[in-house]
């Protein structure tokens, strides 16, 4: 089963927060945790991760904070769950390049074309839903 953990989950909510603030408002981890009731110190590990991204904008010091990184309409879910999850995986047979040990078999692996569209349609359907869609900025 496919299934978005934890951490994907509030990278979600941490986003979307973001995504709704003012142009340019500067805000702290434990503000977002707070509105999105999320553990800070588990956002704040989210937030590092989006920055090394470009997701989010990082500021040290006094009046520092996190910013959105560019427009919620150029950020997909996609973009948002692979910062946190890694790549979309259906099934460990599709990490590598190499078919898996049971495809290295006389017997070949025909379910691996199935895992591949299955893959394929869930990036697709993640990129085509932008945070901008989510935080309802749209409207």
């Amino acid at each position: 089963m496919m299934e978005l953990t934890r951490k994907g989950e509030y990278a979600i909510r941490g986003i979307i927060y973001l995504a709704q603030q003012p142009p340019g408002k500067m805000c702290l981890i434990s503000e977002i945790a707070e509105a999105t009731e999320v553990p800070p110190t588990f956002l704040a590990k989210i937030f590092q991760s989006f920055a090394k991204l470009g997701l989010v904008n990082s500021y040290r010091g006094t009046g520092g904070g996190f910013t959105i990184g560019r427009q919620p309409s150029r950020i997909t879910l996609r973009e948002v769950v692979e910062a946190v999850e890694g790549p979309i995986m259906p099934n460990r047979c599709l990490l590598g390049d190499e078919p898996c040990e049971f495809g290295k078999s006389e017997r070949s692996c025909r379910v691996h074309p199935v895992w591949r569209k299955v893959q394929s349609q869930v990036v697709q359907i993640l990129d085509s839903v932008t945070i901008e869609e989510l935080a309802g900025l749209n409207t």
